[in-house]
């Protein structure tokens, strides 16, 4: 299935465009590839450090993938079902100070990542395009079926970038990018 990129809001807008050009597949194909390879060694090198102080570590950063690809998820399903309430926005800096992600090794986040992925690679692909196109409400925005799995692929990607371009140079052993 092929889908131009559909209208989100502005905050979304990056995302989507890290996706240009793929279909929905592909591009939830190709972010659950970028979790692969050397990623979990590299990330493993970085460990806690924060190229600022207050910034997330690299472990919290794996948790918020993992809860926002949850609740984005449960948002596509609902609408595919036809959901007509409009869903409740999230505090993701409120789940990331009440997340026991420091009892939590990279490699166990970074599975658990690729899981929720899988899974939801066939919850996308099980939809036809009558349902990618339904539209429903949360946090008191529009969105389509078909936009939340490009903004869940997106995310993903926006996050890996961050993590190449300011994390990356603080990791110990570590030279080559991703």
């Amino acid at each position: 299935m092929i889908h131009s990129l559909p209208a989100v809001p502005p905050f979304y807008q990056g995302y989507l465009q890290l996706s240009e050009g793929l279909s929905l597949t592909a591009a939830l194909h190709r972010s659950l590839e970028a979790l692969n390879g050397k990623l979990e060694e590299k990330l493993t090198a970085i460990g806690n450090e924060v190229y600022a102080p207050g910034k997330w570590t690299v472990p919290v950063i794996l948790q918020h993938l993992i809860d926002v690809e949850r609740v984005m998820s449960y948002r596509a399903m609902s609408f595919a079902r036809r959901e007509t309430a409009s869903l409740p926005g999230f505090d993701e800096d409120a789940y990331a100070a009440n997340t026991l992600q420091s009892q939590r090794d990279i490699n166990t986040l970074l599975e658990e990542l690729k899981l929720v992925r899988v899974s939801n690679i066939y919850m996308f692909d099980s939809f036809d395009e009558e349902e990618l196109s339904r539209e429903g409400t949360a946090n008191n925005v529009s969105l389509s079926v078909a936009a939340l799995g490009y903004v869940i692929a997106g995310h993903q990607m926006h996050h890996l970038n961050i993590i190449e371009e300011r994390y990356l140079p603080l990791a110990k052993g570590i030279i080559s990018p991703f």
